[in-house]
C-alpha cells in the first residue's frame, strides 16, 4: 500500500468527467443544426447569436470562431441543402432522360426534408425586405451554382436525345421555377399531411409538362 495517502485513478475514471471534444467539423453541422430550426421558429432576423449559441450549449467565442455572423452561418446552413434541393453533379447517363430528371429532383425525397427545404425558400421570400443579404446567399450559395449545374447537365443531354433545350440556362431555371415555384407558397397544413407517393406524384407531372415541351412534335 502506498503511503502518501493519494487515491489511484484509471485512466477511464480520471478522464470521466471531462466534457467530449468535438471536431470543427461535428460543430459546425451542430450550429447549423440549431440555427436552422431557431431561423424557421422565430424568422432570420428576431434570431441572434447569443440564441443560436445557447440552443447549441457553447460559448459565443466558439461560435464566432467558427462562423464569423450570421450570414456566414446562413450560408453554410445553404450549402447543406443545395443537393437536397438538386442532386448534380451526379451520373445519371445510363438512365431515360425523364427517371434522370426524377433523380436530380430528389423524388424519393421525405415530405419532412421536402417541407424543411421550402421553408428555407419561404424564409428568404419573407424576410429578404429586411434582411437583403439572404436574398444574396441564397442565389451566390443556392440557386445559380444549381442552375449552372442544371443547365450543363440538360445542354450535354440534348446533344443525345431528341430534345431542343434552346438556351440551357433559361430552360433550367424554367424548370426549377415549375418544381420549387408551386411549393414555395404552399404552407406547412398543405404539405405536412402528404406522403412520399403525393411528392413523387407532382414531381414526375412537373417533369412531364417540361419534357412534353421540349420534345420535337
Amino acid at each position: 500500500m502506498s503511503n502518501t495517502g493519494k487515491t489511484s485513478l484509471s485512466p477511464s475514471a480520471a478522464t470521466r468527467g471531462r466534457p467530449k471534444v468535438r471536431s470543427d467539423e461535428a460543430q459546425r453541422k451542430l450550429i447549423a443544426d440549431c440555427a436552422i430550426e431557431l431561423f424557421l421558429i422565430k424568422g432570420y432576423g428576431r434570431t441572434t447569436t447569443e440564441d443560436i449559441a445557447a440552443r447549441c450549449r457553447i460559448s459565443k467565442q466558439t461560435l464566432y470562431r467558427l462562423f464569423p455572423g450570421k450570414p456566414a452561418l446562413f450560408a453554410a446552413i445553404v450549402d447543406r441543402h443545395r443537393y437536397s434541393m438538386l442532386a448534380l453533379p451526379g451520373d445519371y447517363d445510363d438512365l431515360p432522360l425523364d427517371r434522370a430528371l426524377e433523380q436530380i429532383f430528389n423524388i424519393d425525397i421525405e415530405p419532412a426534408a421536402h417541407e424543411e427545404r421550402m421553408a428555407l425558400i419561404r424564409l428568404v421570400i419573407l424576410e429578404a425586405h429586411q434582411n437583403p443579404e439572404l436574398k444574396e446567399i441564397l442565389h451566390h450559395h443556392g440557386a445559380d451554382r444549381s442552375h449552372a449545374d442544371l443547365a450543363k447537365w440538360l445542354k450535354r443531354r440534348s446533344k443525345r436525345e431528341a430534345i431542343d433545350i434552346g438556351d440551357a440556362k433559361h430552360s433550367a431555371r424554367l424548370l426549377m421555377d415549375m418544381m420549387f415555384g408551386a411549393f414555395a407558397f404552399k404552407t406547412f397544413n398543405d404539405t405536412g399531411n402528404w406522403r412520399t407517393d403525393d411528392l413523387a406524384k407532382h414531381i414526375r407531372r412537373f417533369i412531364s409538362v417540361f419534357l412534353n415541351g421540349i420534345r420535337p412534335r
